[in-house]
């Protein structure tokens, strides 16, 4: 079974569904993925549904995001069931009570899977390519220790985040790290069923 235009176009809708998020249409949100989906970025690591709850509150904060999201590389299965996906995002993100924001560039890595003929994710991680801290209101004293903490590559997200009280807890997938290749290796085995071996 091959991919049709219409599975790529179902998929590309997936990855800019993500606009939901930044509406706050958290139902909107959980359609784009199956029940038992999970997701790991930052700020979050479990289930799909809990981190729509998280973002609903994330939303009532004085922590600001919106994301701009690219069209998705997409690899399918033999079978057309499964398919791996990467795909560009901006975060924009501002604390309007500390007059700091910032920008940062990731990748999610996505396993999409059809279900009873939809497709919806199963499983989102993401990698961080670079960030910077951007202010909106002029300049503001950052504390370089508590930055050096975090890789530079999403090291002033993650400072963001901190401050805005969602704490990051470990380190995370870095453009060209150790990480990233386990990440893809386990995506692409994933996609050809050697999960099932």
């Amino acid at each position: 079974m091959t991919s049709t235009l219409q599975d790529r176009q179902d998929i590309a809708d997936l990855m800019t569904g993500w606009i939901r998020r930044d509406l706050g249409d958290w139902d909107g949100l959980r359609k784009l993925f199956h029940p038992d989906g999970r997701i790991e970025v930052t700020w979050f690591e479990g289930l799909a549904g809990d981190f729509i709850h998280a973002s609903a509150r994330m939303g009532t904060s004085d922590f600001r995001t919106k994301h701009l999201i690219t069209a998705p590389a997409v690899a399918f299965s033999s079978d057309g069931t499964r398919a791996v996906s990467e795909t560009n995002a901006v975060i924009i993100g501002e604390n309007v009570r500390l007059g700091l924001g910032v920008s940062g560039h990731n990748r999610f890595i996505d396993r999409i899977e059809r279900r009873d003929g939809a497709w919806r994710i199963l499983d989102r991680k993401s990698v961080y390519d670079f960030a910077f801290f951007t202010f909106p209101a002029g300049l503001v004293k950052v504390d370089k220790e508590a930055l050096a903490v975090y890789p530079r590559e999403y090291g002033a997200l993650a400072y963001l985040l901190d401050a805005s009280g969602f704490p990051v807890r470990r380190m995370f997938a870095t453009k060209g790290s150790e990480l990233e290749r386990t990440i893809k290796q386990s995506a692409y085995d994933w996609l050809h069923g050697k999960d099932k071996a």
